[in-house]
């Protein structure tokens, strides 16, 4: 029951579909919202424990839309963003990749995500 209210509360966006994919990516490129992407597969141990840290970072930036694709749903999205190792976190700004960042690193990707979130907010002041 518990993961049943962690789902609702969500901030991370699970992109089922490849439309799904371009229909977040193009809504937050028009609204000059960042993007942080989980790539991330069921079957992949390291990459599943990341999902409660990626919630965790996603609740720290409200002007940030995280989404997370797993690998086998969506592989299109996977291929095109030449994802080829889980995890991979890819930060997108303006429709195209600004940062990528592969494994399981908690510090260093909490690190990234700011610097890039930081980044955006400084170019908009």
């Amino acid at each position: 029951m518990e993961n049943q209210e962690q789902q609702t509360k969500s901030r991370v966006v699970k992109v089922e579909s490849v439309e799904s994919w371009d229909f977040y990516v193009s809504q937050a490129t028009n609204q000059a919202c960042p993007i942080v992407v989980h790539f991330t597969a069921s079957w992949c141990i390291p990459s599943v424990a990341m999902n409660p840290f990626f919630e965790e970072v996603a609740s720290a930036y409200p002007d940030v839309l995280f989404l997370n694709v797993d690998v086998d749903d969506v592989k299109v999205v996977a291929s095109k963003m030449e994802v080829k190792a889980m995890p991979t976190f890819v930060m997108i700004k303006d429709g195209a990749q600004a940062d990528k960042l592969v494994g399981a690193n908690p510090d260093e990707i909490r690190k990234r995500i700011d610097g890039f979130v930081q980044a955006i907010r400084a170019d908009v002041a």
